[in-house]
């Protein structure tokens, strides 16, 4: 049997005590924490993509348009 004096919250002097509760708050919200910076990461890297792809876009005439020009003056 474990001796020790119980202090006035109740815990054991000399004795390791585990906080439980404690421990399973920490966890909970540091997957809360987790989860959530990683959406706002997803996000933001998808934005930046969508940007990337509205720059790469080319300004010049389509492939319908140059095959239209091509096959025209051919026939002249």
């Amino acid at each position: 049997m474990l001796k020790g004096i119980v202090n006035a919250e109740g815990v054991m002097e000399g004795q390791v005590a585990v906080l439980w509760g404690a421990f399973l708050t920490n966890i909970i919200d540091f997957i809360i924490v987790a989860f959530v910076m990683f959406m706002v990461v997803k996000g933001v890297n998808k934005m930046k993509k969508k940007e990337e792809v509205a720059e790469a876009a080319p300004a010049g005439p389509s492939q319908e348009d140059l095959l239209s020009e091509i096959r025209d003056l051919l026939k002249k």
